[in-house]
């Protein structure tokens, strides 16, 4: 990490080489479809990919934050 690196720069770097790393796995898993080295059925890829999916919407909801209070209002 650079000395005088700010924030905003740490975060570009360190989620570029993240979201990188994760297309390339994504990628790799994309190799698992050649039927002449593996079997699989639908509902494992379904199942595969709905995993995928519901880690993403987790991950995005980590950026969007509210400013509500969490106290009870009449």
């Amino acid at each position: 990490m650079p000395k005088n690196e700010t924030r905003s720069e740490r975060f570009q770097r360190v989620a570029t080489k993240r979201t990188n790393d994760i297309l390339n796995k994504i990628r790799i898993l994309g190799n698992c479809a050649n039927k002449s080295g593996y079997s699989y059925t639908p509902e494992e890829i379904n199942k595969i990919f709905n995993t995928i999916e519901r880690a993403v919407k987790e991950a995005r909801g980590k950026f969007h934050f509210s400013k509500k209070s969490n106290e009870f209002k009449l």
